[in-house]
């Protein structure tokens, strides 16, 4: 049976995946928006209406798919991806060989600058990651139900073409907020993708931290993306002084250090191990703004 893959919310890191896979196989996905279809197709994605109520059109594209990656964050109503298949006919399920859930490194909570592992206690501090929690807890067990191998990958600070220092720093958003010893990891984008096809490749089972090598404080982020361009960086300013929005602020109430190790034993490869690699390669590259439909920054989770 040929691969055929299903990306519930094929959003930046679906593309992401998508043109990774450069037509290797089909590869289908969700969108809320008709008027994001057009994007979809640029990035070699089969666009399927989804906004959780009329699940006809996904079911439909259920039924042919071989690989499924949920990218859809859970809300207070529930999962909508997790719902369609509690809801799906034996028949919609057939083809199905593995699930990879995308998930956020932010369900370890605060650990005061510690490492972690996929052994570590999960204490998730903001509401959006204890839901998230949840999902992934619902997901194994719905999973487990089916007797198919469920992959969670728990991603760090997203970045990548589109959404980077340099992308900050042209539309004037970049910041150096200092808190001292506060550190955060980060993950290309393009490696989520590697990490994906590898998982998915070998029908791989568990949890997996996908993040970079170096936990970093995000202001020298900036100050390296400055000093590659050639721009003096914003002045620095203490954390306890800034005027931030309650979302930005609670990243920063998480401190860690996340260890790669166990994705690292699978046999991946990332192509950028930390920050300076990627903004290197991106400006050298000229890729560094992206598509227009990618050039918002993020700074932990996945896409909804």
């Amino acid at each position: 049976m040929s691969a055929r893959y299903f990306i519930l919310g094929a959003g930046y890191s679906g593309k992401a995946f998508a043109r990774a896979a450069s037509g290797a196989f089909p590869v289908a996905g969700t969108t809320r928006s008709e008027a994001k279809f057009d994007a979809l197709r640029r990035a070699g994605i089969a666009p399927v209406a989804f906004d959780g109520t009329d699940p006809g059109p996904a079911l439909a594209a259920l039924a042919e798919t071989t690989h499924l990656i949920v990218s859809i964050a859970p809300g207070e109503q529930g999962d909508p991806g997790l719902d369609l298949l509690r809801n799906a006919p034996p028949r919609a399920l057939g083809r199905l060989r593995w699930i990879g859930y995308l998930s956020t490194v932010g369900v370890y909570g605060n650990h005061d600058g510690g490492w972690v592992d996929e052994t570590s206690e999960c204490r998730p501090v903001s509401r959006r990651s204890v839901l998230r929690l949840a999902a992934e807890q619902a997901w194994q067990h719905r999973a487990g139900g089916l007797g198919l191998p469920l992959a969670v990958l728990r991603l760090s600070g997203i970045y990548g073409p589109g959404r980077n220092a340099f992308v900050n720093l042209e539309n004037g958003t970049a910041r150096r907020l200092v808190k001292p010893g506060q550190v955060f990891n980060r993950i290309h984008v393009e490696d989520i993708a590697a990490a994906l096809r590898l998982l998915a490749g070998t029908a791989a089972a568990g949890v997996y931290n996908v993040t970079d090598d170096e936990p970093a404080p995000p202001q020298d982020v900036v100050a390296y993306a400055a000093g590659l361009i050639g721009v003096p960086p914003p002045p620095e300013q203490p954390f306890e002084t800034a005027q931030l929005s309650p979302m930005a602020r609670s990243f920063y109430g998480e401190n860690k250090r996340v260890s790669n190790r166990r994705i690292r034993a699978t046999g991946l490869n990332l192509g950028y191990p930390d920050y300076r690699a990627a903004h290197r390669a991106m400006w050298e590259a000229g890729t560094w703004r992206g598509d227009a439909g990618d050039g918002r920054s993020a700074i932990s989770g996945t896409e909804g």
